[in-house]
């Protein structure tokens, strides 16, 4: 029992750090064009890291989520797909939030090619990044 309050305040905690990295994002960042992004090395470092950093966290959150529910995965992508599923998510929701896991990759990895790419797959899919954390911060206040 002990380890699950620890995760439920763990998971709270990753949700705020997602909100403020989101927040950063969207004044900071979101209004930055491909070539703003091309042309400034600064700014792709640091659009880079805010979207890495958000897909991260929200990658143990989901993680944590599927744990607690005795849910297994085998990779990043698995993770946010059960977890949508599990959160009642519609399929192609949920294969939506599997690519993600990809973008992240090729962020974390540097793909030089892909990064602009994952920005802008994180920038449309926002949304349903927002309808997750809420619908976790939900099952958080009822679990």
């Amino acid at each position: 029992m002990a380890e699950f309050k620890y995760a439920r305040g763990r998971i709270v905690e990753s949700i705020k750090f997602l909100s403020e990295e989101i927040r950063e994002f969207e004044e900071e960042y979101a209004s930055k064009s491909w070539k703003e992004y091309q042309n400034d090395r600064k700014i792709q470092k640091l659009m880079d890291r805010t979207v890495e950093n958000i897909l991260t966290s929200l990658i143990g959150v989901c993680g944590t989520v599927l744990t607690q529910e005795g849910i297994a995965a085998e990779n990043y992508s698995e993770v946010f797909r059960k977890a949508g599923n599990y959160l009642g998510f519609a399929e192609e929701e949920q294969e939506n939030l599997a690519k993600l896991a990809i973008q992240r990759n090729r962020l974390a990895n540097r793909y030089l090619n892909f990064r602009w790419e994952a920005i802008k797959m994180f920038s449309q899919q926002k949304d349903l990044i927002l309808r997750l954390i809420t619908k976790i911060l939900s099952r958080e206040e009822f679990h």
